[in-house]
This record gives C-alpha cells, sequence and structure tokens, in this order.
C-alpha cells in the first residue's frame, strides 16, 4: 500500500513536470540583439541587419512566428544604410503580420517620397519629436 501511495505520488508530480505551452512569438536574441545596438548608439547596422534577417529565415523554417517590431526594426537599420526598398517591404510586412500596427506604419510610409530621398523612419521620428500631444 505504502509503495502503491509513493508510486502515485511520484505520478502526480511527473505530470506536473509537463512543458508549458509554446511561446506566442519566437525573440530567441532579438532584445539583447537591441540592446546593443542601442547601447553601440547604432554603430554596426550592417551586422545587426545581418542578424535579424538570419533570425527572421530561422523562424520561417522553424514555424514560429517573428516578433512585433522586429521587422520594423530591420526597416530602420535598412533604412539607415539607404536602402529605402527594403525599409519599405518590411515596414509593409510588419504591417501585413501586426494589423494594428497600420496606422503607424502608414505614417511611416506615406512620408517616403516616390524619389526615395527622405529616409522612411527618420524624418517620420522627427515629425512626430515635435507633435504636440
Amino acid at each position: 500500500m505504502k509503495t502503491t501511495l509513493t508510486l502515485l505520488a511520484a505520478l502526480a508530480l511527473a505530470g506536473c513536470a509537463q512543458p508549458g505551452p509554446k511561446p506566442l512569438y519566437q525573440w530567441a536574441g532579438y532584445q539583447n540583439s537591441v540592446y546593443q545596438y542601442l547601447k553601440s548608439d547604432g554603430s554596426e547596422p550592417g551586422a545587426q541587419i545581418a542578424a535579424l534577417e538570419a533570425q527572421i529565415e530561422k523562424n520561417k523554417a522553424a514555424g514560429e512566428a517573428t516578433p512585433p517590431g522586429m521587422r520594423a526594426h530591420l526597416a530602420l537599420l535598412y533604412s539607415k544604410v539607404g536602402d529605402d526598398v527594403a525599409a519599405q517591404r518590411h515596414l509593409e510586412a510588419e504591417r501585413a503580420q501586426f494589423p494594428e500596427s497600420a496606422a503607424y506604419i502608414d505614417f511611416l510610409l506615406k512620408n517616403v517620397k516616390k524619389d526615395g530621398s527622405k529616409s522612411a523612419i527618420s524624418a517620420p521620428a522627427a515629425a512626430a519629436s515635435q507633435a504636440k500631444i
């Protein structure tokens, strides 16, 4: 009887050790990557572009969702290096994946001139800092 109780208690505790639910988004090293980028004052956007692109591909291959803001941050980086086409592509992907960001993403996209002379991110950020709320 004592052995049966011990066995039942062990099984009950083993049932509690089940892995939790799968996270909604795969953050991987994204947060640390952004922290390092901000800590270095944005001095190496190319390295972070490569890291974030690799993470997005890894997420796709594993069937995991890219977290909110990752593509928007990638758009910022592409804009910094002068690739407004890639910046626009990532902003549109962010809007498609997270429709609740559509108003802000549309605001950013609207401020890109047809000739590509205005950065997708930097000009609206300056305008937003001057806005009175």
